[in-house]
């Protein structure tokens, strides 16, 4: 009988929770704990390294094989460092977009559009909180041009099919003054990546 493996656990974005979730029942993996941090570390990400590293540590200690659910996600490197220096992977790319969309549509998509603004099925169902909110245009519209001046256009990328999110996320985009695309992207570029850093399959 071979050794029995290890419980792997992936530290991730709680913005990923969703479709994490989704890739891991599709492939009926049941030893594998996905531990989510809040997505809001996003307007913080100097925040996420240590974070990241605390709760991989915490994992280790049980005895648990770790992945790192989070693209470089605005550290500047600095989740990388982390992650070398405790020995863990992480997802690849510098965002969830590139994750979804995959690195060649994302730097096509920018390289047509520079000034585009990326949402993914999380950032529209939570616009009003992370974006409106969040930002303070609620209560300071004049900041939406400091904000969105140079932008030209909002890219839903769109793990799902649904009218309701497609129905938001063009009230987003007209929200604020930006042209809407929808691209469809499902979760497939999320699951290459989960098993191109050591997920199971």
């Amino acid at each position: 009988m071979g050794a029995r493996r290890s419980r792997v656990r992936i530290i991730a974005c709680g913005a990923l929770a969703r479709e994490l979730t989704e890739v891991l029942r599709d492939a009926a993996l049941g030893d594998v704990r996905v531990e989510c941090l809040p997505a809001a570390l996003h307007d913080r990400p100097e925040r996420i390294p240590d974070l990241v590293r605390a709760r991989v540590r915490s994992a280790k200690a049980a005895g648990e094989h770790v992945l790192v659910g989070y693209a470089d996600c605005g550290t500047g490197g600095r989740l990388d460092a982390v992650c070398a220096e405790e020995g863990v992977e992480r997802l690849p790319g510098a965002h969830c977009y590139e994750l979804f969309a995959g690195p060649e549509v994302f730097a096509a998509l920018h390289e047509r559009e520079p000034g585009t603004f990326y949402v993914t099925d999380y950032l529209v169902r939570n616009f009003d909180r992370l974006v409106v909110a969040g930002l303070g245009l609620d209560r300071h519209p004049e900041l939406q041009a400091v904000y969105f001046g140079n932008y030209r256009r909002l890219v839903h990328l769109a793990q799902h099919e649904d009218d309701d999110l497609d129905r938001r996320a063009r009230a987003a985009a007209k929200r604020l003054g930006l042209v809407h695309e929808r691209r469809a992207t499902g979760v497939d570029g999320l699951r290459r990546s989960l098993h191109a850093v050591g997920a199971p399959r």
